[in-house]
């Protein structure tokens, strides 16, 4: 089996003033994306490793990762961006300097700001047309329920969820406040596995704002429509922890092969999914009653144990879409050791492989030692610094070097991918026709299907077939850049 894999990251940006003037977000991206607006001519650009790097609405960034066809491709993928982002940010930051700003600009890999606003995470899987769709979506609808409790951030939450529907959108909202003065949570709270749970009001719908679905189901396939569909999950949290990264995209492309070969699943339809997944989010021991819509009840450890049960017999006869054998297996093992981790109450085993644990870990060790509750505001600013990606700043590299967090490619690998493309899927024939054309200097216009070069002749070719990696047209195009213009 193959398939496509991509994420989509929303950052939260922030200025923390010196004794100058307060920078708000629009400022602050200005000053980020002015290295992209120099480049490109605008502030939405897809970059020569096949990736789209972009200002969305709210002032916050946000990078696509190019088509990817293995979850290793994914993960240097995805952390290219951050990387490619942090770099625009030294640059800010000294930009910011010379123009007599004495304040520091952070940027957040989360998915919440001090104010509640919640940003995304989006991760994007290749399905066959075939499949139809309500049945796919109403079977994944579960499983993405439970994800949380082996592939959540962790999270600070309200100890009772909200069952009001907020009155305005706040998804787009960007991160606001000063990263190290926030506000403590009013009432009683505790340590969840997600905070982006709490922000979903619907299983499965084409809205993206106000009534924020699990599972968007917005039909743009970014490919032959008449052979693929685009499953757009957006109720994932923003992985710091690779292994995270790998357990949560690789879990969910298991549960899909399940899926698209017609593997029979007993059904687990869920009674009242969006009530489900506040629970969920509140439990760690992963033993709270759902209800089904049968009648039955069932728990996050049993329902995420059938589905490791079948993926397993699935991967096992090399039926997967995961890139390699040893990908899978080493999905499969943590799948595994999270959920007995979570059984016994012993996390030693998976303490430096998922967010949420590895987050809870050293929230443990820092109330123990100051003697602290949850909502000191210290709690929070420790767990934004968690989050931070800032150069120098940002708590999680430290983690990484200190071996209290694993990687799942390399750092060398994340760099490369800074500037390559993956070399699976077309986005090396799109990622090449970029770096062409910026040497060459030729104005141009890309999107995930169309390369065009805008001058008098207008060339222009659609790719189609996302696992694409040799055009003929494409090529044509990409070797014209270089020649004189007439």
């Amino acid at each position: 089996m193959k398939r496509i894999y991509g994420i989509e990251t929303e950052y939260g940006l922030t200025y923390s003033a010196g004794s100058g003037r307060h920078l708000g977000p629009e400022e602050t991206a200005r000053y980020l994306f002015k290295p992209v607006v120099s480049r490109f001519r605008s502030s939405n650009a897809f970059l020569a490793n096949g990736g789209r790097l972009y200002l969305d609405v709210g002032s916050h960034p946000e990078y696509a990762t190019a088509e990817c066809s293995t979850l290793d491709e994914l993960i240097a993928q995805e952390e290219a961006g951050t990387l490619l982002l942090t770099q625009n940010l030294e640059t800010a930051q000294r930009e910011l300097t010379a123009d007599g700003l004495d304040g520091t600009a952070h940027m957040l890999k989360n998915n919440r700001d001090s104010a509640g606003n919640s940003f995304g995470s989006h991760e994007n899987f290749l399905v066959r047309r075939t499949m139809d769709f309500t049945r796919l979506t109403t079977s994944l609808l579960p499983f993405l329920v439970v994800r949380q409790l082996i592939a959540g951030a962790g999270c600070v939450i309200p100890a009772r969820a909200s069952t009001d529907m907020p009155a305005a959108d706040s998804q787009r909202a960007s991160l606001s406040g000063h990263a190290t003065k926030v506000e403590p949570l009013h009432g009683d709270i505790v340590y969840g596995l997600s905070g982006r749970s709490d922000v979903m009001w619907e299983g499965v719908s084409s809205a993206t704002t106000r009534s924020r679905p699990i599972i968007n189901a917005r039909d743009e396939p970014h490919a032959d429509a008449e052979k693929y569909r685009r499953l757009h999950v957006i109720v994932g949290d923003s992985s710091m922890s690779q292994t995270t990264t790998e357990l949560k995209v690789g879990s969910a492309g298991l549960v899909l092969d399940l899926l698209e070969t017609g593997v029979p699943l007993a059904d687990h339809t869920l009674r009242n999914p969006i009530r489900d997944i506040r629970t969920v989010a509140r439990d760690l021991t992963g033993t709270a009653q759902l209800e089904l819509r049968s009648g039955e009840t069932t728990t996050p450890l049993e329902l995420l144990g059938f589905y490791w049960e079948h993926a397993q017999q699935l991967a096992d006869r090399g039926d997967h879409s995961l890139g390699s054998d040893e990908t899978a297996q080493r999905v499969l093992d943590r799948w595994k050791r999270v959920l007995e981790a979570v059984e016994s109450g012993d996390f030693s085993s998976v303490d430096t492989e998922i967010d949420w644990v590895i987050k809870k870990k050293l929230f443990d060790r820092y109330l123990e030692r100051e003697g602290l509750s949850l909502k000191d505001p210290k709690i929070t600013r420790l767990d934004y610094a968690y989050h931070d990606v800032t150069p120098g700043i940002g708590l999680f590299p430290k983690l990484e070097q200190a071996g209290l967090a694993q990687r799942s490619v390399s750092l060398e690998d994340s760099q490369r991918a800074m500037s390559t493309p993956p070399q699976s899927t077309r986005a090396r024939l799109r990622g090449e026709f970029i770096a062409q054309a910026l040497e060459h200097r030729r104005d141009f216009t890309v999107d995930w299907v169309h390369l065009r070069l805008n001058d008098q002749t207008q060339k222009a070719v659609v790719l189609r077939d996302p696992f694409a990696t040799e055009d003929d047209r494409a090529r044509a195009l990409t070797e014209a850049l270089a020649e004189p213009v007439i």
